[in-house]
């Protein structure tokens, strides 16, 4: 499948055609990724479900729904490799990391990215790349 799409791909982009013609517009406009991994207990880096991160996806996931936010998805996500500063979520297609703790985050970062396009800078992780 994942040749059969670079050959698609690779033939449009030859023959200058709209990738669009490809692929189909996103499902979701916003997909919003929260951190629900969980390590054993006392592992040296952690875990955010064990910081509190399931009931915070379940809190954020109600909130978008009442909220109406159109074209948007809350999901659980496996680790993102941001331990230490979890609980973490990402936001796309932004790329936009957050260190939520509270429902008071929660709705920051639904008021702010979410509903008002602007970023929740408080809330904001650096856009450091991994090891």
């Amino acid at each position: 499948m994942k040749l059969l799409y670079h050959l698609k791909w690779t033939r449009a982009m030859n023959e200058r055609t709209d990738i669009e013609t490809i692929d189909p517009p996103p499902f979701f406009d916003i997909h919003v990724f929260v951190c629900c991994n969980r390590r054993p207990d006392g592992h040296s880096r952690g875990s955010c479900a064990a910081k509190g991160s399931e009931a915070l996806r379940d809190y954020m996931k109600a909130r978008v729904k009442e909220v109406k936010i159109p074209h948007a998805r809350v999901n659980m996500a496996g680790c993102l490799d941001r331990c230490e500063e979890g609980p973490c979520i990402v936001i796309y297609p932004a790329g936009t990391w957050y260190r939520i703790e509270t429902r008071a985050d929660v709705d920051a970062i639904i008021e702010q990215h979410l509903v008002g396009g602007g970023r929740a800078e408080a809330l904001r992780l650096s856009p450091r790349r991994a090891a």
